[in-house]
């Protein structure tokens, strides 16, 4: 059952919404953010207070983000980009095993008001539409005729224990057929899946992860028995940046699951013989020269002003060389910008094997493409305008992603390329 705004809740109901909603809000998918419990807390609580049908994008901008009350909503999409990323978490939060039977708190697409579903009322309906069907079969109202009733003039009707026979008969291969079904959806490769499989095929290759490594001259050491004191070590080391971190750690978990074995190399330390022995993960785009090599004769490519204030993608086969590009200046002042990054994957001339992308513009864009590359849901969006054979082309993709406090929103498909 589904309740809507303009339904009254009882005491009973509003305690049982708000024991699921701290269930909820305790999980990892939303414990470790500040922005999503707030966002929950605040439609729920006007939900449950019968005010759900005033929640609009700049009400929830103003009561939740503390923004002005004249504040553009276009300029500024906080509401919707926290909106969607609450979404998909709340999907992953009942995937996962525990939570099936639980209250559903939902926030429909295109909506800021909650919806409730309560499982154990649904299942009680699905069992009496099934008490219907089967009541044919035992129903007191069926009359039982006898032979002596039946005109000689008449066809003589089947037997009623026929009639169930076949009716059971029937029902059970409706069950099998949905069975059947049931199995062919669980065992059929996901988008996911397709993606990867040219990468992961070949027996007996390992994968590499070529990812950006900078250099230090030195670090701050503590003092083990007094931390406040600080030393500075000046020593020649290499460094890997967090939010490059994080789409590594992505993509190796992913090579895990499927027990593919890998080997993590510095794109410093990379040599095309090392690139040769199997297929290839660049991760990063400008400070991962190995990426911007194989990704120069494609059609969405990476560029530069001369002065290094402006980073982006260019559309080669666009006449007037459509660019997606990010403001060095308003990524540093601000930490607030839009991102973009190249998702592909595609037979690579040099090495004579698979080679996959997931490098940003700037640092948001990697983590968005490290993202698009390993959660099932986001690669939907791909075969969502992908030819029927996408799985066995070449293909680029430019993502776009919404950088909020530094932290990137979920990514969008600006253009696909499959050749």
């Amino acid at each position: 059952m589904s309740t809507y705004a303009n339904v009254r809740y009882s005491a009973e109901q509003k305690a049982c919404i708000q024991q699921q909603l701290d269930r909820l809000l305790a999980n990892s998918h939303f414990s470790n953010s500040r922005r999503f419990p707030s966002f929950l807390r605040y439609i729920v609580g006007e939900e449950l207070d019968g005010r759900g049908e005033q929640l609009k994008e700049r009400q929830v901008g103003i009561f939740v983000f503390e923004r002005q009350a004249s504040y553009d909503t276009t300029s500024d999409p906080i509401v919707r980009v926290t909106a969607a990323e609450i979404r998909k978490r709340i999907a992953q939060y009942y995937q996962e095993d525990g939570h099936v039977g639980e209250l559903r708190i939902s926030l429909p697409p295109g909506s800021y008001v909650p919806h409730f579903d309560w499982p154990e009322e649904n299942v009680e309906g699905e069992n009496a539409a099934f008490e219907e069907l089967l009541a044919p079969i035992s129903s007191p109202d069926v009359v039982q005729r006898t032979a002596s009733e039946v005109s000689p003039d008449l066809p003589r009707p089947w037997p009623n224990l026929f009639r169930r026979h076949a009716l059971i008969t029937v029902c059970v291969g409706i069950l099998l057929l949905a069975g059947v079904g049931l199995l062919w959806i669980k065992t059929r490769p996901s988008a996911l899946d397709r993606f990867w499989a040219p990468a992961l095929a070949a027996p007996g290759d390992s994968v590499v992860v070529c990812f950006p490594r900078g250099h230090l001259s030195g670090i701050t050491l503590r003092d083990a028995n007094d931390p406040s004191q600080q030393h500075q070590l000046q020593e020649g080391m290499s460094a890997l940046i967090v939010d490059d971190l994080r789409p590594l750690v992505s993509l190796a978990g992913l090579l895990e699951r499927r027990h593919q074995t890998y080997t993590l190399l510095g794109e410093d330390a990379a040599t095309l013989t090392d690139l040769r022995q199997g297929p290839t993960i660049f991760v990063g785009a400008f400070d991962n020269a190995w990426t911007l090599r194989v990704t120069r004769n494609l059609r969405f490519r990476f560029v530069n002003d001369p002065e290094m204030n402006h980073f982006g993608i260019e559309d080669t086969q666009s006449p007037t060389h459509t660019r997606w590009s990010v403001d060095r200046h308003q990524q540093e002042s601000t930490n607030n910008y839009r991102d973009y990054a190249i998702v592909a994957r595609f037979h690579d001339a040099s090495t004579g094997k698979t080679a996959i992308v997931a490098a940003g513009v700037a640092r948001g864009g990697t983590v968005a493409a490290g993202e698009f590359l390993t959660q099932p849901g986001n690669m939907e969006l791909l075969v969502e305008q992908a030819p029927k054979n996408w799985d066995s082309k070449n293909m680029e993709l430019v993502l776009s992603t919404e950088i909020i406090d530094g932290r990137s929103a979920p990514p969008k498909i600006e253009a696909a390329y499959f050749w």
